[in-house]
């Protein structure tokens, strides 16, 4: 029986542990630079804006922190994104206009940040806003203020809503919202 088939595999093996380290460092270095991008993102200190913006998706939290926000006076106007529908029931308790300030919801067209953003754009022209508090939840936060930012050329006031957590959450939001962000960059719209 000849070694030559154990030594051959000895460079194989050195290479694939190379390989597999390489691949470990990379994703140690990417999990440690989305943190201030997903984990941490800049949030901004609150004041009296224009308008109150609640970005859409089923993370219903969001909603009632842009409620409590119009609540304590923040904005006079709330602009809601009904992202899931005209026919999600939940979202009728957000838009039922019963409040004390003004309170809009709209289905982005396309059904995404951008369509989100061109609808911001289009509202804050007709009412002259000038500074609007956006609120999404947490890892959406900076790709957020990205694609709002490049249609609404006005102040801008991120705030977070809660958001699940867990590895398994924390790995499909990198994953979603770095391709979100390669997506937004070559969207050239607004």
């Amino acid at each position: 029986m000849s070694d030559t088939g154990i030594v051959g595999t000895v460079p194989g093996l050195r290479r694939a542990g190379l390989f597999l380290g390489a691949l470990l460092a990379l994703v140690a270095v990417l999990g440690v630079a989305g943190l201030p991008v997903y984990v941490h993102p800049q949030t901004d200190p609150l004041r009296r804006a224009d308008a109150i913006v609640v970005l859409g998706g089923t993370a219903y939290e969001r909603f009632d922190v842009g409620l409590d926000l119009a609540e304590r006076g923040y904005a006079p106007q709330l602009l809601i994104s009904r992202s899931t529908g005209e026919d999600d029931s939940v979202m009728d308790r957000y838009c039922a206009p019963r409040f004390e300030f003004t309170v809009s919801c709209f289905v982005p067209d396309p059904w995404t940040t951008d369509g989100e953003a061109r609808e911001i754009a289009r509202r804050a022209s007709l009412y002259g806003w000038h500074h609007i508090i956006v609120v999404t939840y947490t890892p959406h936060v900076s790709r957020a203020r990205y694609i709002v930012g490049k249609c609404f050329h006005g102040e801008l006031t991120m705030v977070a809503s809660p958001s699940d957590s867990g590895l398994k959450f924390w790995t499909w939001m990198y994953i979603r919202q770095s391709a979100g962000y390669v997506r937004a960059f070559f969207n050239r719209g607004c």
